[in-house]
């Protein structure tokens, strides 16, 4: 499974919607993802990716797209 594809699992998993956001839709704007459950997604995420996100990198503005997150990883890595 592709980077991508499993971070929209993740998504899926945490907004418990089965939809596939575009690239650059913003998670939280539409409603899929808010606040609450950024904790969530960056603990899936952690597990998923193999990796420690630091809790200084906690803002919805790192997370808020496919293609956010995406960047964001790749950076981490």
């Amino acid at each position: 499974m592709d980077r991508r594809a499993k971070i929209i699992e993740i998504i899926q998993s945490v907004s418990k919607k089965e939809v596939s956001p575009a690239a650059e839709e913003s998670l939280f704007d539409s409603g899929l993802l808010d606040s609450f459950a950024l904790p969530d997604m960056v603990s899936a995420l952690e597990k998923a990716f193999g990796m420690e996100i630091p809790d200084s990198d906690l803002n919805p503005r790192k997370f808020d797209s496919v293609e956010r997150i995406e960047s964001y990883l790749e950076s981490r890595q």
